[in-house]
C-alpha cells in the first residue's frame, strides 16, 4: 500500500460546505474526507440533519485553529411553526402537544414575544442534542425514552428579527454565540404566546467570518476536479483568525519564534492574541520601516487585513511587550 493510500494527500486550509439537509455534520466531513483522500479533517461545529448552511471544514494545519470557528458567533435563518409542539423541536419529530393559536394573534404579538429572547439568555439543552450525558450522546439516550436533567447554559442572542409572519408560520434571523439552540429559541417563542412551537427549516447564514457566499454545495463540490478547481474554494490557513490583529515580524526574529522562542519587538505595548507573519516591507512599499534594511520591525495591522508574507501561525503580546508563540504551523504549506 503506497504512502498516499495509506495516509492521504496533503491539504490545508479550510473549505466552506453548504450543508445539505438531511445528512449529520459528521457525515458531510467524512463524505468530503474520502473525495479529497485528504489526511487530516475537522468540522466546526454541529449542524443538525434538518439544518443547512455554512459549515465550514478544516483541513491539514488549519485544523490547529478550529477552535476559533467553534467559538465564533452564528448567523441563522429559522422557520418556524406555532401551534405545535414535537419531542424533538423540530419537524423531524413526533407531535406531542397541539394548542390553539391566541386570539387576534398578529405581527405585534409575536414582535413582543421575541422581545425578551434578545440579549443573554439562559437555555436548556434539548435532549435531542449532540451534548454527552456520562460518555453517551443525549440524543441516543432521548430515542431509548429516556430523560436526564440539563443544566441551563447563559448565551447571548445579539440579534434577532421578524423576517416574515403568515398564519401560523413565521420566519426569523438570528445572530448568537456559540452553544445556541435555536430549535429552543423558537420553542421559548412558542412559550411566550402559549400555543409552542417548533422549527420548520433551519439554514446557517454564517460562522465567524464565513457566509453563504464563500459556500461550495456538496454536489458542485463532489463533481470538480479536485486539483486546479479546488484552489478557488480553499480559504487560506489564517482565515479563521482574521478578528485578530496581524503582527509582521523580520526574518531573524521569526527563526526565534519558530523555535518556541519570545521574541521583543519595540513599539508592542497592546497585550493579546495576534496573528504572525514573516515579510519583507520592500514588497509593500512601506516606507515607515525602509531604513530597517527593507524587513518589517513589528508593523501592526488590523483584524482582517492580511499582509504579504507567510502566515506563521498563532502568537501573544504579553505586557512586558515581549512576542511569544501559542500555536505554529508548518511554514511549508501555509503561505
Amino acid at each position: 500500500m503506497s504512502q498516499r493510500s495509506r495516509k492521504g494527500r496533503r491539504i490545508d486550509g479550510i473549505l466552506v460546505i453548504d450543508k445539505p439537509t438531511g445528512m449529520t455534520s459528521n457525515a458531510v466531513l467524512q463524505r468530503i474526507k474520502r473525495h479529497l483522500g485528504a489526511a487530516k479533517a475537522g468540522h466546526t461545529g454541529s449542524l443538525d440533519p434538518l439544518a443547512t448552511g455554512v459549515l465550514p471544514l478544516c483541513f491539514g494545519e488549519a485544523t490547529k485553529f478550529s477552535q476559533w470557528l467553534l467559538d465564533a458567533d452564528k448567523a441563522y435563518r429559522a422557520e418556524g411553526k406555532l401551534g405545535a409542539i414535537t419531542d424533538t423541536g423540530d419537524s423531524d419529530g413526533q407531535t406531542v402537544a397541539t394548542h390553539d393559536l391566541p386570539d387576534g394573534l398578529d405581527e405585534a404579538m409575536l414582535q413582543r414575544a421575541l422581545e425578551p429572547l434578545r440579549g443573554e439568555i439562559d437555555q436548556v439543552p434539548p435532549m435531542y442534542s449532540a451534548l454527552k450525558h456520562k460518555g453517551q450522546p443525549l440524543y441516543k439516550l432521548a430515542r431509548a425514552g429516556h430523560e436526564v436533567e440539563r443544566k441551563a447554559r447563559r448565551v447571548t442572542i445579539k440579534a434577532l428579527s421578524l423576517v416574515s409572519f403568515s398564519g401560523d408560520r413565521f420566519e426569523i434571523d438570528v445572530l448568537c454565540t456559540k452553544g445556541t439552540y435555536v430549535r429552543s429559541l423558537v420553542e421559548s417563542i412558542g412559550e411566550n404566546l402559549g400555543c409552542g412551537a417548533h422549527i420548520t427549516a433551519l439554514r446557517r447564514t454564517a460562522a465567524a467570518s464565513f457566509s453563504l457566499a464563500d459556500a461550495v454545495p456538496m454536489s458542485a463540490l463532489e463533481d470538480m476536479d479536485t486539483g486546479g478547481d479546488l484552489d478557488t474554494w480553499l480559504q487560506p490557513v489564517d482565515k479563521s483568525l482574521e478578528a485578530l490583529p496581524a503582527l509582521c515580524i523580520n526574518p531573524e526574529h521569526c527563526v526565534s519564534i519558530l523555535n518556541g522562542q519570545p521574541v521583543r519587538i519595540p513599539g508592542q505595548s497592546n497585550p493579546g492574541q495576534v496573528r504572525l507573519y514573516s515579510c519583507d516591507v520592500a514588497s509593500s512599499g512601506d516606507a515607515a520601516t525602509e531604513s530597517t534594511g527593507g524587513t518589517c520591525t513589528g508593523k501592526k495591522y488590523s483584524g482582517g487585513e492580511r499582509p504579504d508574507g507567510v502566515f506563521l501561525g498563532l502568537g501573544e503580546i504579553l505586557l512586558d511587550g515581549q512576542v511569544k508563540p501559542r500555536r505554529l504551523v508548518n511554514t511549508a504549506t501555509s503561505a
